[in-house]
């Protein structure tokens, strides 16, 4: 498949988009971005009937970050203004679900890890969760 991820990245994508896990509300796989731009993705599961079909929170810099899928292909063959294609952050790990991620981002109108951002959207989250 595509080198940017691991294999157990990958393995844990495939698993997290199998017909038992699809829709679940998953924590991000993995992060990618695009060095000098506003281009980000964190990615929780991939089509296993269409391998090249992502599913995560994209951020194309434009201050609306949305939950969809995306062509792997695309992520790792568009290029910056320098010729650098899209790189994964080797440090990132997945703290909540992406709809916390999401909700945060829309708050922030891009994608974020700041932790007072994060928290907050999960405490609203589990506010609109009936009791």
């Amino acid at each position: 498949m595509v080198s940017i991820f691991t294999k157990a990245q990958y393995e844990k994508l495939q698993k997290n988009g199998s017909p038992e896990n699809r829709g679940k509300d998953h924590k991000p796989v993995i992060k990618l971005f695009l060095t000098g731009t506003g281009c980000t993705w964190l990615l929780t599961e991939i089509d296993n009937e269409e391998p090249y079909r992502a599913f995560g929170l994209c951020d194309l810099g434009h201050g609306f970050p949305e939950l969809g899928y995306v062509d792997i292909r695309e992520i790792t063959t568009v290029k910056n203004h320098l010729g650098l294609v899209a790189e994964r952050d080797i440090h990132f790990e997945g703290k909540y679900p992406i709809s916390v991620y999401a909700d945060a981002a829309r708050i922030t109108r891009q994608i974020t890890e700041n932790d007072s951002a994060l928290l907050s959207a999960l405490n609203a989250i589990q506010d609109r969760k009936p009791q």
